[in-house]
């Protein structure tokens, strides 16, 4: 262990949402495959969870396997997923991605015309073992149910540009599309709290809505096909108790942006990249009472580039910045890649466990 814990997880990071101060900042974690295997073979560990325990991580992230029919594999060497989107596997200098191959509702004219595709279904995860997967870790750690995103899996389905089109010159497609992802989405979420509700403190969804230089749409449009979405499925989570962590990448630091994600229903706002105007400082002043904050350790600059000294007082600035009074968890602003050496992301940790807020 880095540092000896003073609280249980799952209590540090309850106060931390309650905006009460913690024994020191909660952490999170989330990285690439190729960090995650680089960070074991580090440490001397052979599973995620003893690498999760080292580093001092005070959540964990469970979903339902999927058991649905096998997904096709095409000859090409792309395939696709259980929601359906075309994917094929490419590589980097440093990690393995994913990227689409295809959109298959590319085809569509009409709304009319997405009346026979094949949409997902519920039926197809393992929703019954959800609550042996999670096991006794609720009594230790704060349990995320990962759920996923709308827009983007719209998008995903159709074809960005084309989707994009379409809210101005078809709206009734994407709204179909948006549709058929949110009743999924509220079947899943009933399912999966049928099945373990007692264990589950928060649920996580995304909708990357933003550019580093500001909104991918206009506000209106944003209001009109994806916060809708947003808000149903909210709803949904905050009926069962439950808190609200969404993430969107991106420049959505205005007030409209921000006052709707409160509207919404958002709990637990990440990543905290901060590429517009305001400052950190503006961010907790004027949102701390209202958003607890999950993130904002760059990955982009500080994580690859920052030397240890320069890296720790970074982190503790951040830590103390959006930590102030509580409403804060720390973590990377996206998933470490394996540009980062192991080296700062050690002393992220170990900075960060160290403090005191």
């Amino acid at each position: 262990m880095l540092y000896t814990d003073l609280m249980l997880p799952r209590e540090r990071v309850q106060r931390a949402l309650a905006r009460r101060k913690t024994d020191r900042v909660p952490l999170d974690f989330w990285a690439t495959p190729e960090v995650w295997m680089a960070l074991k073979s580090y440490f001397g560990v052979k599973n995620e969870e003893e690498l999760l325990r080292i580093l001092q991580i005070d959540m964990r992230e469970f979903r339902p396997d999927y058991i649905g029919p096998p997904c096709e594999k095409l000859a090409d060497g792309s395939y696709y997923e259980p929601l359906g989107t075309h994917r094929r596997t490419i590589s980097n200098k440093y990690n393995t991605y994913e990227e689409y191959a295809g959109f298959p509702l590319a085809y569509a004219k009409t709304a009319e015309d997405l009346e026979s595709y094949r949409w997902f279904s519920a039926d197809h995860y393992d929703f019954q073992g959800l609550s042996a997967k999670i096991g006794e870790a609720h009594k230790t750690y704060c349990i995320k149910l990962w759920l996923g995103g709308f827009f983007e899996l719209a998008w995903a389905l159709r074809g960005y540009e084309q989707f994009l089109m379409d809210m101005v010159l078809i709206p009734e497609i994407p709204h179909f599309i948006l549709g058929k992802i949110v009743d999924f989405y509220l079947e899943y979420l009933d399912r999966a709290m049928a099945s373990a509700a007692e264990k589950i403190d928060l649920v996580y969804a995304y909708d990357d809505i933003a550019s580093q230089r500001g909104m991918l749409m206009s506000t209106q449009m944003w209001e009109d096909f994806v916060k809708p979405c947003h808000v149903r499925i909210n709803a949904k989570i905050h009926h069962y108790g439950k808190k609200v962590l969404y993430h969107s990448c991106g420049n959505i630091y205005k007030k409209e942006i921000l006052d709707g994600l409160l509207d919404m229903g958002v709990d637990i706002l990440n990543p905290i990249q901060m590429c517009g105007d305001m400052t950190l400082e503006q961010l907790k002043d004027e949102y701390g009472d209202k958003f607890c904050f999950h993130g904002g350790i760059d990955i982009q600059k500080v994580l690859p580039f920052y030397s240890g000294k320069d890296l720790r007082a970074e982190v503790k600035r951040v830590a103390q910045t959006l930590g102030r009074e509580g409403g804060f968890i720390l973590t990377s602003t996206h998933c470490i890649q394996n540009d980062t050496p192991v080296s700062n992301i050690i002393a992220m940790f170990e900075e960060a466990a160290g403090l005191k807020l």
